[in-house]
């Protein structure tokens, strides 16, 4: 009998215990891009543009100061004229596991990616344009990219 009053009490305090463990409700969802990031790279996207209204050497000072601070390059040649990128934001997603071309090491930061269409604009004229995806890094609160280099 002591047999059975040991084995009933140990399955209520194994029912009990089982009560106390907690459930979430509601469905798992992957991270989403939030309102300020949203502005951040929307502003970058902005800052770019504006700058390139001004001239061909605002433009490459506002690339140079917007290149992602750990993958500064020296050798990057810039296309001749100022480029104008229209982002498409809809688009605008977390890539977390992307790197840069020809490196082994993730950017320090947020990684985001977007569909933008980018032109190439010489002595007030559009040279070419074309359809493609750009990745902005937000680190400390700022917006960070990789200068469209043409080497």
């Amino acid at each position: 009998m002591a047999d059975v009053a040991r084995a009933a009490t140990a399955l209520a305090c194994a029912l009990l215990l089982a009560g106390c463990g907690s459930t979430v409700t509601g469905v798992a969802r992957p991270l989403q891009v939030t309102d300020v990031e949203r502005e951040l790279v929307s502003g970058y996207f902005a800052d770019l543009n504006e700058a390139g209204g001004q001239g061909t050497s605002e433009q490459r000072d506002l690339l140079k100061d917007t290149q992602h601070p750990d993958f500064h390059d020296e050798d990057c040649r810039l296309p001749s004229g100022t480029i104008r990128v229209q982002p498409t934001m809809s688009t605008l997603r977390l890539d977390p596991a992307w790197t840069p071309p020809g490196e082994d090491e993730h950017p320090r930061g947020v990684v985001l990616v977007v569909a933008v269409t980018l032109t190439v604009v010489q002595e007030g004229s559009e040279i070419g344009s074309q359809i493609g995806s750009q990745h902005v890094v937000l680190l400390n609160g700022k917006a960070y990219g990789f200068a469209p280099c043409v080497n």
